[in-house]
């Protein structure tokens, strides 16, 4: 199984594609993840949608907007409001956790596979096989 996140942008109008691609792959979504953290004083979130993997390949996609969306828990935005209202049409809830921050990781992949590490653990993704 292939675990690979792909970085959509920050989250200012790529979040409109986020949104796009789990609509368009309803059938394959699995989650819609807030990722929470802290960069310097500012507390940002990072928006993810989660499909099932490919059969045949077992490519599972994880699409990331990363670190450009303001924490909604501290304040409320529309990129965010966007996000929820999709999930509600969905069906889906917004899993919500906080994380280290991706500057931290001297490279962008090391930070990634810190983020797999995570949704293995909590079991929303399937542990490597």
């Amino acid at each position: 199984m292939i675990q690979r996140f792909i970085e959509l942008g920050e989250g200012y109008s790529d979040i409109y594609e986020l949104i796009e691609l789990a609509n368009a792959n309803q059938h394959r979504l699995q989650h819609m993840i807030a990722l929470h953290t802290k960069i310097g004083n500012k507390d940002m979130t990072s928006l993810v949608v989660v499909l099932k993997p490919t059969d045949p390949g077992k490519f599972q996609a994880l699409y990331i907007c990363r670190e450009g969306i303001p924490n909604p828990n501290m304040m409320s935005n529309k990129r965010f409001d966007l996000f929820t209202q999709t999930a509600e049409s969905l069906g889906k809830q917004i899993i919500e956790l906080s994380v280290k921050p991706s500057v931290i990781f001297n490279e962008k992949e090391l930070y990634y596979q810190y983020l797999i590490g995570i949704l293995r653990l909590n079991h929303y993704i399937l542990p490597l096989q």
